[in-house]
């Protein structure tokens, strides 16, 4: 018998689905989108999330809702937009869920579908906002060592059992960066300093432009045990950026350990593998370290789902715009045999990646960010992206409409807002934020 549920503005039909597929979701925290080598990054290497990529799918244009963990992590167990969930910051009384917005998160909604849910490792924003009672089984604290190998326990004990499961497993890492940036011990092991020579250049963005917000620049100054950065020299950027890559190839490594134990316990054939992050970090871009910006680095993170071992896409890195936060729901439920109404701004991934013609790309994506704290000075931002152009916008200060051209600058050095070529794309953005600002969703 097919039970039909209600749970807040969309209807899920459970039932018994013997083809049920497991489910494991791999995150990392503050991880960009070019900390891969397989994204032709030559400063790291990363061959677990590699393999993952080059046997599945790896999108390369995909963003977070919100450049903040809090904000994020609650926005992909939910499937909705962090303004509308009323999480806005990682400030303890700003964080707590609605009850119907807590009663369709993954968890519960995984569980009357007859998986098995286990969580392990960084709840950090999720388990905050969740409170108790998500739906999960908690197998491992806050913290990425042990963690691959709780995780793995947890798939030896389902080994025997034919109910199908859905793991999230939630590393630190490269988080501790902050830790780096701090001058603090390392929670997992130091990454000892090597000489200037071995350390990665620059980025090509490293100085900010005549046009960077002003916004930023004041949140920037007065928040400085976020952004500790104020008197680096260009060699301790240099050494951020050789930190911030040892950090994620040491969690690089943990993750393989959890993809080789899924091979060998027999796992692979049935198992999706989504991996992605919460946001990413600036590293060196434009002066900038951490997130909560809307900058490339801050808001583009690696998105890779692999089902089967076998790569169905016709490209190893698709450029097809995805929104991690709005699209990881609607494409777990989708895997999980569970349906959505259209009224979820989020598309399942699933018809893409199987290439199917019934999927429609999204046109442009929203990602939103808010400055909140002790010393923060209230700065919001929204930005539309799309297959060419983003547009920014601040809520105020000097420079705080932006526009780029991606496709000829992927960097964001060349400001175009006041370019009358592009008066025509700069209204479509203007417009398509406010059409946006009015759904209910």
């Amino acid at each position: 018998m097919i039970l039909l549920v209600w749970l807040g503005v969309f209807m899920v039909s459970f039932g018994q689905n013997k083809n049920q597929p497991n489910i494991v979701l791999i995150m990392t925290d503050q991880h960009q989108a070019e900390a891969l080598s397989i994204a032709g990054n030559l400063n790291l290497n990363t061959p677990n999330l590699d393999k993952l990529a080059k046997t599945g799918v790896h999108f390369k244009n995909a963003y977070v809702t919100f450049p903040l963990c809090t904000p994020s992590r609650s926005s992909m167990f939910t499937g909705k937009m962090p303004h509308n969930l009323g999480v806005n910051s990682n400030e303890k009384g700003d964080k707590e869920m609605l009850p119907k917005d807590k009663q369709t998160g993954l968890g519960h909604v995984l569980r009357q579908a007859g998986y098995d849910c286990a969580y392990g490792g960084k709840w950090h924003a999720h388990e905050a906002a969740m409170v108790e009672g998500n739906g999960f089984e908690k197998i491992a604290d806050f913290g990425d060592l042990p963690l691959a190998e709780k995780s793995i326990n947890y798939l030896k004990s389902r080994t025997a059992k034919t109910q199908p499961f859905f793991l999230v497993t939630s590393f630190d890492n490269p988080h501790n960066i902050c830790e780096w940036a701090r001058n603090q011990p390392l929670p997992y092991g130091n990454i000892p300093s090597v000489p200037l020579s071995e350390t990665p250049e620059l980025p090509v963005n490293f100085k900010k432009s005549e046009t960077f917000p002003e916004a930023l620049q004041i949140e920037q100054n007065a928040s400085v045990k976020i952004y500790p950065t104020q008197n680096y020299t260009e060699d301790d950027w240099r050494q951020y950026r050789y930190a911030y890559y040892r950090l994620v190839e040491k969690v690089d490594k943990e993750i393989g350990k959890i993809i080789n134990a899924i091979n060998s316990l027999g796992f692979r054939e049935n198992t999706v593998i989504i991996f992605t992050s919460d946001h990413g970090d600036g590293n060196a871009s434009h002066g900038w370290n951490q997130k909560t910006a809307l900058f490339q680095e801050s808001i583009k993170v690696p998105f890779i789902i692999n089902y089967k071992n076998t790569n169905t896409s016709e490209e190893k890195n698709n450029p097809t715009l995805i929104s991690n936060g709005l699209d990881l729901y609607p494409t777990i439920l989708d895997y999980a045999g569970l349906s959505i109404s259209n009224e979820f701004l989020g598309k399942s991934i699933k018809p893409l990646i199987e290439n199917k013609s019934n999927y429609q790309a999204h046109e442009y994506v929203v990602v939103e960010t808010k400055f909140e704290g002790k010393h923060a000075h209230g700065t919001q931002g929204r930005a539309v992206v799309g297959k060419r152009y983003k547009y920014v916008i601040y809520n105020w200060g000097k420079h705080r409409e932006q526009f780029f051209d991606l496709e000829n600058d992927p960097h964001e050095m060349n400001n175009l807002i006041n370019s009358k070529q592009h008066l025509k794309p700069i209204d479509y953005c203007r417009n398509k934020l406010i059409i946006w600002c009015k759904q209910p969703n």
